[in-house]
């Protein structure tokens, strides 16, 4: 596992970007997971400014989001579909790109659709993550085991609460979602996992603090043969 902390979360972003521009120089028609939230936003503005300087061409690579809303319709502005096209593929020139839909009649039919087109692309060639203050990824939230493939999660009064920002008061909050399982991340050749801000300092700290923890998610990547985590100063404050 390489780690590298930077001073802040623009700096974090900026070397975030550099191993996807490395990962398209090597490899221009590489499978991309993606993830939402916060964290990867300024990410997502580095690569849409360098795709649109000519530094990085994304016309061969294609991409698969983590997780979505369950149910939502894709137009809805805190769909994760939205947050996507607003975000990067509304500015990049990526060759498809793939996302779980929050409108399906059978989320189950649905998650084995979405396994099936992963592994028909030949998996994950660079999986991005962030990670939740209680040490979720994607929305795989603490558990005593997880599912292997993609599958509807409950999402836990934490993650609710802290996504509440999000919706209106007026709008209904979906407490249910659509993500990868941990077999689909896990088997990524590579995997970029960003942590920025304060508020993740605790859980960064327990994640790397030596021992396994089975109610925390991302304890999975390390065992991962292939990680890069790039952090800034705040969440890596209390870091060991």
């Amino acid at each position: 596992m390489k780690k590298i902390i930077c001073k802040d979360a623009v700096l974090a972003a900026q070397a975030a970007a550099d191993v996807f521009e490395s990962q398209i120089n090597e490899k221009p028609e590489s499978v991309l997971g993606l993830a939402t939230g916060s964290t990867p936003i300024g990410l997502y503005n580095e690569l849409a400014s360098r795709c649109s300087a000519g530094k990085i061409d994304f016309s061969k690579a294609r991409t698969f989001n983590l997780d979505e809303y369950y149910p939502i319709k894709a137009e809805h502005r805190q769909s994760y579909s939205a947050f996507m096209d607003k975000h990067l593929f509304s500015k990049v020139n990526f060759a498809s790109t793939h996302l779980l839909s929050g409108e399906a009649l059978d989320p189950y039919e649905e998650c084995a659709r979405y396994d099936a087109e992963i592994e028909f692309a030949g998996g994950i060639d660079l999986q991005l993550l962030g990670i939740g203050r209680n040490g979720h990824i994607g929305f795989n939230e603490p558990a005593v085991s997880y599912s292997m493939g993609s599958y509807l999660v409950d999402l836990t009064e934490g993650t609710l609460k802290a996504n509440s920002r999000f919706f209106d008061d007026d709008e209904t909050q979906p407490t249910q979602a659509l993500t990868m399982g941990i077999g689909p991340i896990f088997k990524a050749r590579k995997i970029l996992l960003l942590i920025t801000g304060e508020d993740k300092a605790d859980i960064t700290k327990k994640l790397f603090g030596g021992v396994l923890h089975t109610d925390v998610p991302a304890c999975f990547l390390l065992l991962h043969p292939n990680v890069t985590v790039i952090l800034d100063e705040a969440a890596a404050a209390r870091m060991k």
